[in-house]
């Protein structure tokens, strides 16, 4: 069974930094070839792509982050990392990551960043 697991949410300041993390089960081989994407969902509203990427370095991002955030993965560790810098308070939600591999789709449980002003 697939796993993605979240982590490196937590408080931050507005104009500070922080860094998630996404780590997968799934073999090297298979997570080389996967799409990893990073979600977010604030309260009350939909979930929404923040930025995804597709091997071998192909990278997409929501308007309202580029610039200041950046997703990169090492395929030896079956992780992807987005790094958030220059935060805003509305970058506030559960971040999730999300694998799509070649025989189906895996969420990871989520993880809170809320960003104080």
């Amino acid at each position: 069974q697939v796993q993605l697991v979240e982590s490196g949410g937590g408080l931050v300041q507005a104009g500070g930094s922080l860094r998630l993390s996404c780590r997968t089960s799934v073999r090297t081989s298979r997570f080389s070839g996967a799409t990893i994407g990073w979600y977010r969902q604030a309260p009350g509203k939909q979930r929404e792509l923040v930025a995804a990427t597709t091997n071998p370095v192909i990278a997409d991002y929501a308007d309202s982050v580029k610039g200041r955030f950046i997703i990169s993965r090492d395929n030896a560790k079956n992780t992807v990392y987005l790094q958030m810098n220059s935060v805003k308070p509305e970058d506030t939600g559960v971040y999730y990551c999300k694998g799509t591999f070649f025989d189906g789709t895996c969420w990871g449980q989520g993880s809170q960043v809320t960003v104080s002003s």
